[in-house]
This record gives structure tokens, C-alpha cells and sequence, in this order.
């Protein structure tokens, strides 16, 4: 875990360490406040929340042959 200061004066080492698939956690104040991760990893934890979110009916309508509410608004 990093200070704010700290990752400020080592930018590009958190970022070369983010890119090589090992978080940076971040503190402020001395508390949690970010954590810098590739941006590939960033989208893979995005799209991961969003199809928890998905709900049981979307999961129904999603195999071959339903319609989801999604192709419907199109």
C-alpha cells in the first residue's frame, strides 16, 4: 500500500506495476482511497458487475430463442 504522496512520486513505477497485473492500492489520510489497475483489467471487473447485476428473467430470455429486454428496445 502506497500514500498518495508516494504514488505522486513514483507514478510510473505504480503503473508499470498496474500493467503487470499487480494492483496499487492507494491510501489518503491513512485511509483506503483508490487502488490503479490496468485498463484491461478495469473493463474484465465492469462487465463482471454488470452481468451479476443481470436478472434471472435476462438469464431466461438470454438462451437461444428468447428475446431479452435488451433486443426488444432495439
Amino acid at each position: 500500500m502506497l500514500t498518495l504522496q508516494e504514488a505522486k512520486n513514483r507514478f510510473s513505477a505504480v503503473v508499470e506495476a498496474a500493467l503487470a497485473g499487480r494492483p496499487q492500492e492507494v491510501t489518503r489520510r491513512g485511509k483506503p482511497a483508490v487502488v490503479v489497475v490496468a485498463a484491461q483489467e478495469y473493463h474484465w471487473l465492469v462487465e463482471a458487475a454488470q452481468a451479476q447485476r443481470e436478472g434471472f428473467a435476462d438469464h431466461l430470455l438470454a438462451y437461444p430463442g428468447g428475446e431479452s429486454r435488451h433486443d426488444a428496445a432495439r
